[in-house]
């Protein structure tokens, strides 16, 4: 079998290797030549050079919209991890029903973006009416709502990351630990944490990307509402590509700046987490 294997691969091989050529790798390619052309169709397409990425820079609204989305990433990543390290901290205790307490936190996760934003902005204006006010009327409410949304939504999803990690921790440090007189504090910031930085990793990772790339959220929830003060990068690059006539090369443009300013964050953040990691 494990020459037949050997012998055959390619053909085992070939049909992902036409999927993801077909369905990514082409596409990607022809989108960055896109992004340095003037088009409604992709026949149409006119080369303008890289007269798309200064018009793109030039939208005021483009850059307010990745100044929102750096911040919201940025409070987003801290609360979400936090919370979540601190719920899976506790339900790996021995404490009556924890298993049912990990699917309840991990349910949220389940529910798609789109129902969770029409959803929370449905509870959102029932407490902000009683203030004369709206969650698409302020910035400061849109952006927290955001926040409430996205951390209620994720927190699930981490903890079991989170979990995973603790119960992955060798049981004898943590008794060597105790024996030599260290406190809770101390095992938790000496051992805990230094040996979940695999899981920390890879939350981190996870919460920064799926910051930047948040759309449906958004757009469900504030539209980018007031005057795209609540609008990150996502649905910015949508509603350019689809709201503006003849905008579609700029659009394109946004999308691949959008491609590598997340490339680059991913890879710093997998750089800086990873050189912390500790051999067990």
């Amino acid at each position: 079998m494990e020459k037949a294997v050997k012998k055959y691969w390619p053909i085992f091989l070939l049909p992902t290797m036409a999927a993801f050529l077909i369905g990514f790798i082409i596409p990607f390619i022809e989108g960055i030549y896109l992004s340095f052309c003037n088009f409604t169709t992709i026949k149409d397409a006119k080369f303008v050079g890289i007269q798309n990425y200064i018009e793109a820079f030039k939208d005021s609204n483009f850059l307010g919209s990745f100044k929102f989305t750096t911040l919201f990433a940025i409070v987003s990543l801290v609360l979400i991890n936090v919370l979540a390290f601190l719920v899976a901290l506790a339900l790996t205790q021995n404490i009556k029903g924890k298993n049912i307490f990990r699917t309840v936190f991990f349910m949220p996760n389940l529910i798609g973006g789109i129902v969770l934003g029409y959803v929370w902005q449905l509870i959102f204006d029932g407490i902000f009416v009683k203030f004369d006010t709206a969650l698409k009327l302020n910035e400061t409410l849109g952006f927290w709502g955001l926040v409430i949304l996205v951390g209620w939504q994720q927190i699930g999803y981490m903890m079991i990351v989170y979990i995973a990690g603790l119960q992955a921790i060798p049981g004898d440090i943590q008794e060597a630990a105790m024996i030599d007189g260290a406190t809770r504090m101390q095992r938790l910031f000496k051992i805990t944490i230094p040996n979940m930085m695999p899981s920390i990793t890879i939350c981190t990772f996870l919460t920064i990307t799926n910051s930047f790339k948040l759309f449906d959220q958004n757009l469900a929830l504030t539209g980018g509402e007031p005057l795209h003060k609540t609008e990150m990068l996502a649905l910015n690059i949508y509603s350019t590509f689809y709201g503006r006539v003849g905008a579609e090369g700029v659009g394109q443009a946004k999308a691949v700046v959008f491609f590598i300013i997340v490339v680059a964050i991913g890879l710093l953040q997998l750089k800086l987490t990873r050189d912390k990691e500790v051999q067990q």
